[in-house]
């Protein structure tokens, strides 16, 4: 597909693969995302994974037909944007790597690729006729050796995995109807969180280093290439990336026998009836990474477990855990859950979420064996609300 004259989208969509780095769902898929560059000279920035190798030669064929790339321009080393680097060379055997310092010591490790390699440097020129591509570090967002190549006549950003997103791109590789923003705005918002959550500060660096470049268009290593809602895009991964969010509740429980079940519907129930936007999570049947996604999205996290071998309850002990992982900044906090002979989840809890700096709302709410509804009053909700 033509993005522009000189700007071709070669990417290929994944309904196959079910978990993302084998930990994330895709329930709507996945694209990797790659563009070529045609000049006088042809850049290709970035390759796919290594499931996609035929159909990727493939579209890069129907769009420059017999004639060589001179140069795969490497952004991000991760395996499902660089999987296909010895099969461009194998293809174009004089085809120069052109990346910086840190990938090119990951292109020996992954792919034992050691020849026709070009080092560059922060904000280095590389001429493709009339126009030029230039490059920008943008370590740890989210690998040490990320960059970003910025093509100025076209106004263009290579991204990399910046201002990606879950979901294939089946209706329209550009972010114009029926393709929205709002489509895609929740598993952008999950993306961020599960991958790239805990560098929120490499990501301020990077949204500033960038911040002068006039961009029109958005061309990312997963979702829509962005023309249309660049404002929008941008303020998302800002306000993300400041670990702002927006007034409700992500609540996310576990439960082994429905104690802890039936006073979290209950509480989400309440909370709703007051107004209070509330994202509800069951964590034994829902991968932990849509909870995280609304721990970025609300202002208050509410965490319900059973005591588990005088502990949290394994599926809400990871969510909690992958929540200080992530660094997440500004959150208010609230535990509940049931015990049988001794209460210890609910204290555990509350005390990683002080360690996370956390504004702690009440003591939180225990109850012994079967569930109390009078513990969830009025007065335990005023703080929440």
């Amino acid at each position: 597909m033509r993005l522009s004259e000189r700007i071709r989208y070669v990417g290929v969509n994944d309904m196959i693969t079910e978990l993302f780095e084998r930990q994330w769902p895709l329930p709507f898929g996945v694209s990797y995302n790659s563009y070529l560059v045609v000049d006088e000279k042809v850049a290709l920035i970035d390759t796919a994974d290594i499931q996609f190798e035929e159909e990727f030669l493939s579209n890069i064929k129907a769009e420059i037909g017999e004639r060589k790339i001179d140069y795969l321009v490497v952004n991000h080393m991760e395996p499902d944007h660089s999987a296909l680097q010895s099969a461009i060379r194998r293809e174009y055997p004089s085809c120069e790597i052109v990346t910086n310092a840190k990938a090119a010591a990951m292109i020996e490790g992954f792919n034992g690729i050691t020849e026709g390699i070009k080092v560059i440097k922060e904000g280095e020129c590389l001429p493709l006729g009339s126009v030029n591509l230039r490059f920008f570090m943008v370590p740890m967002v989210h690998w040490p050796e990320t960059m970003v190549t910025w093509c100025e006549e076209e106004k263009t950003l290579f991204s990399g995995d910046a201002f990606g997103s879950f979901k294939v791109v089946d209706k329209s590789v550009i972010d114009s109807e029926p393709t929205t923003f709002e489509e895609y705005e929740d598993e952008m918002t999950r993306y961020y969180a599960s991958i790239v959550g805990k560098y929120g500060g490499p990501v301020q660096t990077a949204l500033k280093k960038l911040g002068g470049l006039e961009i029109s268009r958005i061309c990312p290593t997963h979702g829509p290439v962005w023309e249309n809602h660049i404002t929008e895009v941008v303020g998302l991964y800002d306000k993300l990336s400041r670990y702002e969010a927006s007034h409700g509740v992500c609540l996310a429980y576990g439960s082994m026998y429905g104690n802890t079940e039936k006073a979290a519907l209950s509480l989400a129930e309440a909370l709703k009836a007051r107004g209070v936007e509330c994202g509800v999570h069951d964590l034994t049947k829902e991968n932990y990474s849509f909870a995280l996604r609304d721990v970025f999205k609300y202002d208050t996290v509410i965490l319900g477990s059973p005591t588990y071998n005088n502990g949290i309850f394994p599926p809400v002990r990871q969510l909690m855990q992958g929540i200080c992982d992530r660094m997440v900044k500004g959150r208010r906090f609230m535990a509940f859950g049931s015990f049988s002979w001794a209460a210890a989840s609910v204290n555990l809890l509350n005390e990683m979420a002080v360690a996370a700096g956390f504004e702690i709302l009440n003591e939180g709410i225990t109850f012994k064996q079967g569930y109390d509804p009078a513990k969830f009053d009025a007065e335990s909700l005023s703080s929440l609300v």
